[in-house]
């Protein structure tokens, strides 16, 4: 018997595990949900519940013996989908029966443990191209990619260095507004672009929470209201933060 329960909590914990990995690496609810009942299911457990936020994992299942329920805080979240599809990977190999608890649960441990897929210098490259690829999106004049490029780099340096540092929420969001808007004046009046409008927008487009705002949306659809809303929530004072942060440099000039 206490084997049979050593087993069930293995168990939980991969489910858990498994959940904690993708809502920290940008996953929706109900893909989270249904990913950690398949593997519960895949290990012999018929009936298993989740319920999950953005902020927590609630996990039960119910057997013979009383029921057994675990609960798992999530204290950061990023935006790494190379890890969800690891992650749903490994779930597909515990369904087909490859892998056992043990071996599952090591290879989830080192999926977590790894660094983010791209490295830091090639996150910054990508916030560059896209703000100074928005410019043209925008119909701006090729002489205003350059500055929004540079500012829009500045912009996501800072949104990924200032978090690790201040861990208040949306500190960094408004501080890398304020940064990158700044910058972007300042090329502007050296004689770096000709529009700039075109050049902040261009600048604030890496800082917007497009994935947060889809993820919410579709928890809505699916039905999970909590977390909808309270994606939502984050979406909406994330773009309050970066929209404070540009109007104090726009008051400024």
């Amino acid at each position: 018997m206490d084997a049979l329960m050593e087993k069930q909590y293995d168990i939980m914990d991969v489910s858990l595990l498994a959940g904690k990995i993708m809502l920290e690496s940008g996953a929706e609810t109900y893909r989270v949900e249904d990913t950690m009942m398949r593997i519960a299911l895949s290990y012999g457990i018929e009936e298993s519940h989740s319920f999950v936020t953005p902020t927590g994992i609630m996990f039960s299942i119910e057997t013979d013996e009383p029921t057994k329920t675990k609960l798992m805080r999530i204290s950061s979240r990023t935006t790494d989908l190379y890890k969800v599809s690891a992650v749903n990977a490994i779930s597909r190999r515990i369904s087909a029966g490859e892998l056992t608890i043990s071996a599952a649960y090591k290879e989830l441990k080192s999926i977590q443990k790894a660094p983010m897929f791209f490295s830091f210098l090639i996150q910054i490259a990508a916030a560059a191209s896209t703000s100074g690829c928005f410019v043209i999106l925008l119909k701006g004049s090729w002489d205003n990619v350059l500055p929004a490029m540079l500012a829009g780099a500045l912009a996501y340096f800072l949104v990924l260095k200032v978090a690790d540092i201040v861990p208040t929420m949306f500190f960094s969001e408004f501080i890398a507004a304020l940064a990158g808007g700044a910058t972007a004046y300042f090329l502007f009046s050296l004689g770096f672009g000709s529009d700039l409008d075109r050049i902040i927008v261009g600048t604030l487009i890496p800082l917007v929470p497009g994935l947060l705002i889809t993820n919410a949306v579709r928890d809505l659809m699916a039905g999970h209201f909590i977390s909808g809303l309270a994606k939502g929530a984050e979406a909406l004072l994330t773009a309050l933060a970066i929209g404070t942060g540009i109007a104090v440099v726009m008051t400024l000039i």
